[in-house]
């Protein structure tokens, strides 16, 4: 249940902590649209420090709960609560939160350095201070010296960082990014999150970023909050979510998985493919209850091909490169098509091979 509900989560005695980085507390947050609930009663905790990220698919409400605690967006009820404190009325300006929107929002007839220091020239900050400010952002996001170039002369991932840097320069309680690599190239956005983590470690921010991007999500948030339909499916570490699923929607937003109908004792779950019946030990959550039909969710990860002839037999059907090692699609049963990864190259499509699990227990979810 704490996982479902996101309680917990002491960080790292290693960490160091922003000056004022704060615990968030989103408390049954309620948003309608006309006829269409967009946020529904979602509740989360995120303690000081922590790098959350919201996650979902288009439509599932992430970006909504991101603008009502921005304070761009009233909830129709529920609570944003910093350290504890009720913040829902207060505007957005007032709560004092760092902002890194999707389109970074920079302004191209500016300087980087005038950029970085707007929001502490809008706070009333003297010019002196604020340049030394600037610059001090700039340096700690990488751009040391960048405070005089023209907005036009970034690449995106500079850009990316100024608006980071104009984030931090404020030293908010909360950082709030909304999508802040969709922009990227594929190369430049794996260099991209990576420095990102590493800069909000740390920094020792208090984070909470949207994003549809599973790679993205895992790559830098300490716990993940999966949302469809307005809803909190399950909040964990990015692993919990990839070994422990609390539900088939959960399994099959989170990585690659075949779901293969079986029975489960509280203990094992006995599958049964090609007309033999195989018993694997099981993980379950804990609102699955007792005995009871269920699906089995194999990953790529828990299979290998088989060398000893020990497995299901079955035929490859589909062969893709993917660097270090390929990707295989096996059809063990009619109706069963599995995926696994292998540095074997030798393997064809049509090929006739075994597949086997290699990591137990597997996990299982309701039918």
């Amino acid at each position: 249940m704490d996982a479902l509900l996101g309680r917990e989560h002491p960080q790292p005695e290693s960490r160091r902590l922003m000056p004022g980085a704060s615990r968030l507390s989103l408390d049954a947050l309620t948003r309608r649209f006309r006829d269409t609930l967009a946020v529904d009663a979602l509740s989360l905790e995120i303690a000081s420090g922590e790098l959350v990220a919201l996650m979902g698919a288009s439509g599932s409400g992430k970006t909504t709960t991101l603008r009502m605690v921005a304070g761009y967006e009233p909830p129709d009820s529920g609570r944003v609560l910093l350290e504890g404190t009720d913040i829902t009325n207060r505007p957005p300006r007032a709560r004092g939160f760092g902002m890194v929107f999707q389109h970074y929002a920079l302004f191209p007839h500016m300087t980087v350095g005038e950029n970085v220091a707007f929001g502490l020239e809008a706070r009333g900050v003297a010019k002196a201070d604020r340049s030394a400010r600037a610059a001090a952002a700039l340096a700690n996001v990488g751009l040391a010296g960048a405070a005089p170039r023209a907005i036009q002369s970034l690449s995106g991932g500079e850009q990316q960082r100024v608006a980071l840097a104009r984030a931090l320069v404020i030293e908010p309680p909360v950082l709030l990014l909304d999508e802040p690599l969709s922009n990227l190239d594929p190369n430049l956005r794996r260099t991209t999150r990576n420095e990102l983590r590493a800069m909000l470690r740390r920094l020792g921010l208090t984070a909470l970023f949207v994003t549809h991007d599973q790679e993205d999500a895992f790559a830098v948030a300490d716990r993940v909050a999966l949302m469809a339909h307005g809803r909190l499916l399950q909040v964990g570490a990015p692993e919990e979510l990839h070994d422990n699923p609390v539900s088939r929607e959960v399994a099959d937003f989170i990585g690659r998985a075949t779901f293969v109908p079986g029975t489960f004792d509280g203990k094992n779950v006995t599958v049964t493919i090609a007309g033999a019946p195989t018993t694997l030990a099981a993980r379950a959550p804990a609102s699955l209850g007792g005995a009871r039909e269920v699906l089995a969710v194999l990953r790529p990860d828990a299979l290998a091909l088989a060398q000893d002839g020990a497995g299901w037999a079955g035929v490859v059907t589909d062969r893709r490169f993917a660097g270090a090692q390929l990707v295989y699609r096996v059809r063990v049963d009619d109706a069963i098509e599995v995926e696994l990864q292998s540095t074997n190259r030798d393997v064809r499509e049509g090929d006739r091979v075994r597949v086997r699990v290699v990591r137990e227990p597997v996990p299982v979810v309701a039918v």
